[in-house]
């Protein structure tokens, strides 16, 4: 295995690469994983005096272990914020012994921007801000993208490579004096990639894959500060996988003969899922916020707010609302921002008309399909629940449901286990959780679902007065007496 800076590959990465380039349509693929690298990069309002963006970088910070491990036993989690040294994927997928794997590694490294101003010796020194010839210019800390590709042949070898990203400093002059500068520093990082492979438990030939990537920087003093460490941290780490040959197996649903070896997987602060377009299986994301199969930015979308999981509609109209002082001091913190700023002030309306929304699930009926004709006239029946009014009979805060023998009802308190398919992915960080019913609800398609409010959720209180509950269907529930036995 070999690897190599995307656009300054080495040798050995441009003949592994030539026979296995990535597959034709992963355009969506790349810009979700976009999308993870910039997720949080710089929170509305896009502003270094806003209190959410003094600490920054939540999501995939692979640290120096000894730095992670001197602050106490190291955690693992399937994925979420927490800072580690590592993540590791494991995935499962059908592949004969002609099969290759591509594995493009991206992450950003931190790069501080040291704005300078020229003193009476002579001497440049670091200040907060310096305006030159009516623009300003702040000290920050941006980062840079990085990128490195693999190709390997799936031959049940484990395959090790150390990576080396090297530091370095940038001056630009400011003003036609020069009496001014902006300094771009980075520090050098390293990174170890391991890829293995070993047959999965299950009926039919199936594979497991795994990919770890380590943080290998062994030189960062371990009493050092945050802010200092992030200097040598991988920053929104995540992998893109592609198989030649072959096919992945999705692990939110897996076939039903691959269910037992999809729970065998184990995956570290990172999750894989399907990626690219519905139906195709031969790329995966695997990334430290949990999505579904294929997902996709939405086509209105008119570019990058750094916030992939909010409404473009209300970032931008926020954005609008700003002050053309926060708009200056804005696009001067950042140039991803400024960038931000500059496309919310001169959108069309047409454009800004799209972000209000969009239904997807209507499709147009082909020409030659004849309309159905009109059903018979239901028989005489008890109204339903959502003609206004028109059903008293249905009362969610005192209707119950069965479980195990035992009713349920509001008041009630029950153990959540999320079933593993066909679920909000979301739901296995409630696995074992114990909650409180609110309510018993009736859906159109005569389904019932419960209303719950987490026991150790701090906000308990405000989510039941707002009316904010998790659901979950009856036979996801356990319920538990006066005691919280089962």
């Amino acid at each position: 295995m070999a690897l190599g800076h995307l656009g300054q590959p080495d040798a050995a990465s441009r003949a592994e690469g030539a026979d296995h380039a990535w597959p034709v349509g992963c355009e969506s693929a790349r810009s979700v994983a976009d999308a993870v690298l910039y997720e949080g990069y710089l929170l509305y309002p896009y502003r270094t005096s806003s209190e959410k963006n003094r600490v920054r970088w939540q999501f995939g910070v692979l640290a120096p272990r000894d730095w992670i491990e001197a602050r106490g036993p190291a955690r693992e989690t399937v994925a979420g914020s927490a800072d580690t040294w590592r993540q590791r994927t494991e995935c499962l997928l059908e592949a004969g012994a002609s099969a290759r794997l591509r594995v493009r590694l991206r992450f950003l490294q931190l790069q501080h921007r040291s704005v300078r101003r020229r003193g009476a010796d002579g001497e440049f020194a670091e200040v907060g801000e310096l305006e030159v010839d009516g623009e300003r210019h702040l000290t920050f800390d941006e980062a840079v993208p990085r990128e490195f590709d693999a190709a390997v042949e799936l031959d049940g070898r484990e395959h090790t490579e150390l990576i080396t990203v090297p530091g370095g400093e940038d001056s630009e002059p400011l003003g036609p004096a020069a009496d001014g500068q902006v300094v771009r520093t980075r520090w050098p990082l390293a990174v170890r990639v391991r890829l293995s492979i070993a047959d999965a438990s299950a009926p039919f030939p199936v594979r497991r894959l795994r990919v770890e990537i380590e943080n290998a920087v062994t030189d960062q003093p371990v009493d050092a500060g945050r802010a200092e460490v992030l200097r040598r941290c991988l920053i929104a780490t995540h992998c893109l996988l592609s198989v030649r040959d072959g096919v992945f197996l999705s692990l939110l649903d897996p076939p039903a003969w691959a269910d037992a070896a999809a729970k065998e997987c184990t995956n570290l602060h990172t999750f894989p899922v399907l990626a690219g377009e519905n139906g195709r299986r031969d790329v995966v994301l695997s990334s430290p916020i949990i999505m579904y199969d294929h997902p996709g930015v939405a086509p209105e979308s008119p570019g990058d707010l750094h916030d992939a999981c909010e409404i473009d509609e209300i970032l931008t109209l926020r954005t609008m609302t700003l002050t053309d002082e926060e708009k200056r001091e804005a696009r001067a913190t950042d140039p991803r921002a400024k960038a931000i700023v500059d496309r919310a002030d001169v959108m069309p309306q047409e454009v800004f008309a799209r972000l209000h929304g969009a239904v997807r699930s209507l499709r147009p009926v082909p020409d030659d399909v004849e309309a159905p004709a009109d059903p018979p006239a239901p028989p005489d029946r008890a109204p339903r629940w959502w003609d206004p009014g028109a059903d008293d009979s249905l009362s969610p805060g005192s209707d119950a449901v069965v479980v195990d023998g035992v009713r349920v009802a509001r008041g009630s308190r029950v153990r959540l286990r999320p079933r593993t398919g066909g679920t909000d992915a979301h739901d296995m960080f409630l696995q074992g959780r114990t909650a409180r019913v609110e309510a018993v609800l009736l859906d159109v398609d005569d389904e019932r679902h419960v209303a719950v409010v987490l026991d150790d959720d701090p906000g308990a209180d405000l989510h039941q007065w707002y009316g904010r509950y998790h659901y979950f269907a009856p036979a996801e529930l356990t319920p538990l007496d006066t005691e919280g036995r089962t």
